[in-house]
C-alpha cells in the first residue's frame, strides 16, 4: 500500500475570515476514498483561521498569531474528527516544529508515532506547533513541512491541494496565455529566488514556497503533485482513476 501526505492551505480551508466548511467536508470526502487503497497523512493548515473565529486579533502580530493558532487548533482537530467519523475513521494529531527535523532522535520518534498511526488506520493531522515557533511561524510554511514529512516518514508522494492549481509557464494572472506544465522534472534556482505571494489574508506561502518544497523532493527522489483545493477533480482522476487530467506532477527522470 503507498504512503500519501495531503497538504492543504489556509487558502483552500479558510473564506471570509472563517473555515470553508463545505470545502473541508469535500476534502474530507476525497481523503476518505484514498484512505481505502493508501496510507494517508494530512498537513493541514486553518488553525489560524479557526481560531479568528473564536477571537478577533491583529494577525500581522506574531504573537496574536501563535494565539489565534493555539485557539484554533483544538477547533480545527474536532472539526476533521467530526467528519471523518462519518466513514468510521478516526484521526490523530502531531505537532512538530521545524526543529524536530534537525535531530535524529526527534525524526525517529515522529515516523515511529505516525507508522504506528497508520497501522492502526489512523490518519494523522500534522501541523506546526504554531505557539512554539518563532521564525518558522514568520517565514515557514506547511508546504516545507509537508516536504518534510514526506521524506521522513518514507512516503511515496506528496499532493499539494492550493488556490494555485498547477504550475504554469509563466503567471496566469498576467498572461492569459500561460499553459499548465503538467510534469516537470527540474526547477530553475531563479524561479526558487522569487518573493512568496500568497493570495489569501491567512496563508504564509504562494507558488514559489511550493516549488521548494517541489525542488526538495525531486532532490531526495520524492515525487509531488500540485492541483486545486477548491476543485478536487484533478486530484481525485490522478490519484484515485490514474488519470492525469490538470495539476502538475513533479517527479525526477531517471
Amino acid at each position: 500500500m503507498k504512503r500519501v501526505v495531503v497538504k492543504v492551505g489556509s487558502a483552500v480551508l479558510a473564506q471570509n475570515g472563517v473555515l470553508a466548511e463545505e470545502r473541508m467536508q469535500a476534502l474530507v470526502d476525497f481523503l476518505s476514498q484514498l484512505h481505502q487503497s493508501h496510507e494517508v497523512i494530512l498537513v493541514s493548515s486553518g488553525a489560524v483561521a479557526a481560531g479568528y473565529i473564536q477571537l478577533q486579533l491583529d494577525r500581522k502580530i506574531l504573537q496574536n498569531k501563535q494565539a489565534l493558532a493555539s485557539i484554533g487548533q483544538p477547533v480545527l482537530m474536532n472539526r476533521y474528527a467530526q467528519k471523518f467519523s462519518k466513514y468510521d475513521i478516526l484521526t490523530a494529531q502531531v505537532l512538530v516544529t521545524a526543529a524536530n527535523f534537525r535531530k535524529a532522535g526527534d525524526i525517529t520518534r515522529i515516523k515511529n508515532t505516525v507508522d504506528t498511526l497508520l497501522l492502526n488506520k489512523v490518519i494523522p493531522i500534522v501541523n506546526e506547533n504554531d505557539a512554539t515557533a518563532t521564525q518558522e511561524l514568520v517565514l515557514g510554511d506547511n508546504d516545507q513541512l509537508s516536504a518534510y514529512i514526506t521524506k521522513h516518514t518514507d512516503s511515496d508522494m506528496l499532493i499539494i491541494l492550493s488556490d494555485i492549481d498547477a504550475y504554469y509557464d509563466s503567471d496566469p494572472r498576467e498572461n492569459p496565455n500561460a499553459k499548465v506544465l503538467k510534469v516537470v522534472n527540474s526547477i530553475e534556482d531563479s524561479q526558487l529566488q522569487k518573493n512568496a505571494n500568497p493570495n489569501n489574508l491567512f496563508a504564509t506561502g504562494g507558488i514559489v514556497t511550493k516549488l521548494k518544497a517541489a525542488a526538495y523532493l525531486l532532490e531526495c527522489g520524492n515525487s509531488m503533485f500540485l492541483s486545486s483545493g477548491f476543485d478536487l477533480h484533478d486530484v481525485k482522476s490522478f490519484m484515485l482513476e490514474d488519470k492525469h487530467l490538470g495539476g502538475t506532477l513533479f517527479k525526477k527522470e531517471f
